[in-house]
């Protein structure tokens, strides 16, 4: 193989997914919302004023959790997986929560917690969560692992409080948490206008195993809706009264079985189906594409002015829902001692340099060296190099374009 150029990519820093916008004398501030176990399907049977009032100024999408499906990236519709890649950006071979235990993170694959507070450590974040070990063990809150990242302000462990909130089997109590977190985190938005916040909410994935598709459920997401409102309007109150660009962002972490909607964890196409409400203009092609949950951290990233060091940019799997993007779709395949690579081409200006590694040693906190095989113009879609001199077995590809970038790995 002719080989162009090589770099640790470590060595390099660059905003990959940045994109500063002109409107630099407001300040920029963004709340997402994780809401619990609602399928897409659900959801647009229920009448949700709210959830619509805020699409209104921005969309609404369905999109999809679970990876990508059969391949080394498919990743079990269960909640904590769910979160930490909305999070990280990353799908589960990378960020490593299997399930609910979260036994193992790999704090490698950082948050978007962490790149905010690693460049902007004047600024302030908040979680309001009816689930602790969200901050605690997905953010990983005060851990050597993310050196001892710290959230500025928490409202979060109400569920181990059993005095206030006596434990009930019809769940009540997880109801009534999310009622306080939401009421905390409006009224904190409202007078302390952190500058990155996140909420997660329970109530509707309790509803959802209890009764599946019913009107328990259904009255759950309901109620959610409201809650949102509330949310939706300390923003609001925000952006009329001070000099500040909200961006929101409202998810699900998995759907429903198809069967009677009281399960998920599988690949079906009902417990892959998510969605995304947001207040955000300036949606892309990537937003009316049926987005992945790992879009939504770049999103973030880019709408906060946070860059990406190289080496990590290369790891995230999503892609930002707004803003300008070059290339999508990417699939790379081996076949006869090559590498056939291929995207879609959305901004068919500058050049597509594509990147190769055979090592992953960037899972255990190392640097991969990468080799730039490539360098083509984006519009011709494809790329054929030679790797028959390459050790077989595992490649990491990455597709870098002006805009974004793209990576897949072939696993042999």
């Amino acid at each position: 193989m002719k080989l162009k150029y090589l770099l640790t990519a470590a060595l390099i820093s660059v905003g990959l997914t940045n994109s500063p916008s002109n409107a630099q004398s407001r300040i920029k501030k963004t709340v997402f919302v994780i809401v619990d176990g609602i399928s897409s399907d659900v959801l647009e049977k229920i009448q949700k004023p709210n959830l619509d009032m805020i699409a209104k100024q921005g969309g609404y999408t369905r999109a999809h959790v679970g990876g990508e499906k059969g391949t080394y990236s498919q990743t079990p519709t269960i909640s904590a997986v769910g979160y930490n890649s909305l999070l990280t950006g990353t799908w589960v071979n990378k960020h490593n929560v299997w399930d609910n235990d979260i036994k193992a993170p790999n704090y490698n694959y950082w948050t978007i917690f962490r790149f905010f507070k690693e460049q902007y450590p004047a600024k302030r974040s908040a979680i309001f969560s009816t689930w602790l070990d969200n901050r605690t063990k997905l953010v990983g809150d005060g851990l050597p692992q993310t050196d001892k990242l710290k959230t500025d302000y928490t409202f979060d462990g109400f569920e181990l409080d059993t005095l206030h909130f006596p434990h009930d089997k019809l769940k009540a109590y997880i109801h009534n948490i999310d009622e306080k977190v939401v009421d905390e985190a409006a009224s904190y938005i409202k007078t302390n206008s952190p500058d990155l916040s996140w909420v997660y909410l329970e109530y509707t994935d309790d509803m959802g195993h209890k009764y599946g598709d019913s009107d328990q459920f259904h009255d759950a997401i309901k109620v959610m809706d409201k809650q949102m409102g509330r949310l939706w309007e300390a923003v609001q109150y925000r952006e009329k009264n001070f000099k500040e660009d909200w961006l929101v962002v409202i998810t699900t972490d998995h759907g429903r079985d198809p069967k009677d909607g009281k399960g998920h964890g599988g690949q079906s196409d009902r417990e892959r189906s998510t969605w995304i409400v947001t207040n955000a203009k300036d949606l892309n092609t990537n937003f009316k594409s049926n987005p992945g949950i790992v879009d939504i951290m770049p999103t973030i990233a880019r709408h906060m002015d946070v860059s990406f060091p190289k080496e990590q940019a290369f790891e995230v799997d999503g892609v930002s829902l707004t803003g300008n993007i070059s290339i999508l779709d990417p699939v790379v395949k081996k076949e006869n001692g090559k590498i056939n690579a291929s995207w879609k081409a959305i901004n068919k200006e500058g050049s597509v340099k594509i990147w190769l590694t055979t090592t992953n040693h960037f899972e255990e906190g190392g640097s991969d060296l990468y080799y730039l095989v490539d360098e083509i113009p984006v519009s011709k879609e494809r790329a054929t190099f030679d790797i028959s001199k390459l050790p077989a077995g595992f490649y990491k590809i990455v597709l870098e374009a002006r805009y974004n970038h793209l990576n897949r790995w072939i696993v042999e």
